[in-house]
């Protein structure tokens, strides 16, 4: 289905199921096929689950500027009041969502039954510099050159499938092929793509200041992906994601063997971690 965003841009929104409400929200350049599987074992739990593109990704309009944390959140309460859902819900972030989840929980509280940050982006000490007008213009510039020279539709989909198995421990992309042509054949999504990633260190450096300033009472669950290895680099990984758990007094649960994309290599496992974050939903 379509729906009217809080600024104006259409999203595209999948809602299925009955019962307590989650929101799915994927990484950066991911779109809401992503969460099939999860999602379907979600539903056949007795939830109602909820999944959308932001603008720029997946079939949803294009992007008018770098997304924020806050009005990430923002778009999220708007999307439950437009799908008629007081909540409160259980938002589950993947990557750079997680910043957009997060902000979510401290901004909107009496919404938000748990939190859940599927091998969530971590940034210490965020560097903000170039200045983002800078960095947003250059995103600008670029996704209008590669789109104009016929990129994303020579190499939008190869690009996709490529990425999808360098991020995964085991197998390929299990999306329909005719659902990656549909989207990432567009510069529509690249074009948000680079949008987002330019406000990246942004959305960053705001959420740090919402934690000291806005509490984080819902439980959560900070779950990390780990390929098995010893690593220094996926060692490095785990640890920074297990201090995230710390600051924010979350459970830390291991997905294994799993890559950065943990919803396609262990959607089972995330499934468990969003129905153990919020069991009173379920009792309710």
């Amino acid at each position: 289905m379509r729906v009217d965003g809080v600024d104006g841009v259409p999203l595209h929104v999948v809602a299925e199921g009955r019962g307590p409400v989650t929101v799915l929200s994927a990484g950066l350049a991911m779109a809401w096929f992503d969460w099939d599987e999860v999602a379907a074992l979600l539903v056949a739990r007795g939830r109602t689950v909820v999944r959308f593109d932001r603008p720029g990704h997946g079939l949803s309009g294009p992007a008018a500027a770098p997304a924020t944390a806050a009005g990430e959140a923002r778009r999220i309460a708007g999307l439950l009041d437009a799908l008629g859902l007081a909540g409160p819900v259980t938002v589950v972030g993947h990557s750079i969502a997680g910043f957009h989840a997060e902000a979510f929980a401290r901004l909107h509280p009496e919404r938000t039954a748990a939190l859940v940050l599927v091998d969530s982006s971590v940034e210490e000490a965020p560097r903000t510099l170039p200045p983002a007008a800078l960095r947003t213009a250059a995103a600008r510039v670029l996704g209008r050159a590669v789109t104009a020279v016929g990129v994303p539709a020579a190499l939008g989909p190869a690009a996709r499938r490529a990425t999808v198995r360098a991020s995964r421990t085991g197998g390929g992309d299990p999306a329909a092929r005719d659902l990656v042509r549909r989207c990432y054949r567009t510069g529509r999504v690249w074009r948000g793509a680079l949008l987002e990633n330019a406000g990246y260190p942004d959305a960053a450096a705001e959420v740090l200041a919402l934690r000291g300033t806005h509490p984080l009472t819902a439980p959560a669950t900070v779950l990390a992906g780990h390929d098995g290895s010893g690593g220094r680099g996926a060692l490095r990984w785990l640890a920074r994601q297990a201090d995230l758990a710390d600051r924010l007094g979350a459970r830390f649960e291991v997905a294994e063997p799993a890559g950065h994309l943990v919803m396609l290599d262990r959607p089972d496992q995330v499934a468990r971690a969003v129905l153990y974050a919020a069991p009173d939903q379920d009792r309710a």
